[in-house]
């Protein structure tokens, strides 16, 4: 007798120790006073690096700061209330998997960017979360290598620029998004950070769908935005490359498909750009002498203004491109011209010209000139009456009888004769071979500039 009840108390022992050793359930932890939901910081706390928090269906209570290596995965039926304090999830250490959870109520503060998602390490995944009702959806600062995938993001329910911004990134190289959808929040943003691909995203009801500062090397592509203010926006970057991303619906007085401001040695390839105030926008662009910007095989149609130069540029470099039925193809600001970049081999729909001996370019050149329709771009309140009867009417007699020489705007000495035909997009259509930069060149350019 005496040796069974010594069994049984070290198998009672032994038991109690290895649960000892074990997380607590939802049901075993500890909940605030001011909440029914679990504390899922203590399941945090006690789950050891590298392990899967074990989560049961149900909501929790945050936030929450993750200081190890760990795998949440909410398999879609938990969900992580923030409380309306801070940011939700706070992430300081590297390799930590946050998947299939549903994130929500952030705190309310832009100066602390409150988020659902604060990442401040690397080498994290962030796969499939809904993310709602956070100021900020994923705040990344110096934050590298990380998998951003799947996940569906939006922001508190208040006017535009009030929003937070959908995905946030500052400082941070070398990260992948993918098949995200931002929508119904302010920007998704990329300071200072370099080397990220951006792919297959779609985004809508935002302000910038995508927006660059100060950033190299970056490629973007297979993504849709419509219903934005803006769909992509470059600011003093270089080097990236945007193809095959789908425009739509940038509408509203600022409303732009693709705009570039201060920015060099950009690929601009296969985008389709359609139903925007303004279809393409340049500023400054290229800014550094002996640097190019290549505009190659994009579709750019039905847009208010096709493409829109702010004042006199050059080294722009417009190859392939189908500039279809926009009410202005091509609008230079301040009395400027787009003469000095390069306009071939791209498709008109209002060339007027013909293709006898069937080589598939047309026989003339594609001539943009400035007559009286585009006298709003100085006068503001003529806009009323942009594209109506009155001022096509007035155009017409304006090219008839002109009263004074037409400002040349472009020159395509090749034009594509058929939108859809294989040589628009020919590897001989649209290839530049960019030149070595000459600098005595361009100081003589300068003192042109100076000497008119």
């Amino acid at each position: 007798m005496l040796l069974l009840l010594t069994g049984l108390s070290c198998i009672l022992l032994l038991f109690q120790s290895v649960h000892a050793a074990e997380p607590p359930l939802p049901s075993q932890v500890k909940t605030s006073s001011s909440s029914q939901f679990p504390l899922l910081q203590d399941l945090i706390d006690q789950t050891p690096a590298g392990k899967i928090v074990p989560l049961q269906p149900g909501v929790y209570q945050g936030p929450v700061v993750i200081k190890k290596p760990l795998i949440l995965d909410g398999k879609g039926t938990v969900t992580l209330d923030g409380g309306g304090q801070d940011s939700v999830i706070t992430i300081e250490a590297d390799g930590v998997t946050i998947k299939n959870l549903r994130i929500t109520n952030s705190g309310d503060s832009h100066d602390q960017v409150h988020a659902g998602i604060k990442m401040l390490s690397s080498n994290n995944k962030i796969h499939h979360n809904t993310i709602y009702n956070a100021l900020f959806g994923i705040d990344m600062k110096e934050a590298h290598d990380n998998e951003i995938i799947g996940n569906d993001i939006s922001s508190k329910d208040r006017e535009l620029g009030l929003r937070g911004d959908g995905i946030r990134v500052w400082a941070s190289h070398r990260n992948l998004f993918r098949e995200n959808s931002i929508h119904d929040s302010r920007d998704m943003v990329v300071w200072y950070s370099n080397d990220n691909l951006i792919e297959h995203n779609k985004g809508w009801n935002n302000r910038y769908s995508l927006h660059f500062m100060y950033t190299g090397k970056n490629d973007v592509r297979h993504n849709q935005y419509r219903n934005n203010a803006v769909g992509i926006f470059l600011m003093y970057s270089k080097d990236s490359v945007l193809e095959h991303n789908e425009i739509r619906y940038s509408l509203g007085s600022l409303g732009m498909g693709i705009g570039m401001k201060e920015v060099d040695n950009m690929t601009i390839r296969y985008n389709t750009v359609v139903y925007c105030a303004t279809g393409l926008y340049l500023d400054q662009s290229p800014f550094d002498p002996g640097t190019y910007n290549l505009i190659q095989g994009n579709q750019i149609g039905y847009n208010v203004e096709g493409i829109v130069l702010h004042s006199t540029l050059k080294r722009n470099i417009f190859k392939g491109n189908a500039m279809i039925d926009n009410l202005a193809e091509v609008s230079v600001h301040a009395n400027g011209t787009a003469v000095d970049n390069l306009w071939q081999g791209n498709y008109w729909s209002s060339y007027e010209g013909f293709d006898r001996d069937q080589d598939g370019y047309g026989d003339s050149a594609h001539v943009n000139y400035m007559y009286l329709d585009q006298i709003w771009m100085d006068r503001p309140w003529v806009r009323f009456y942009f594209g109506s009867p009155i001022i096509s009417a007035v155009n017409m007699l304006a090219r008839l009888l002109p009263l004074s020489e037409p400002r040349l705007i472009l020159k395509d000495e090749s034009p594509v004769f058929v939108m859809n035909s294989p040589l628009r997009l020919a590897e001989e259509n649209i290839h530049f071979e960019i030149p070595e930069y000459d600098e005595d060149e361009d100081y003589e350019d300068e003192d042109e500039d100076y000497e008119e």
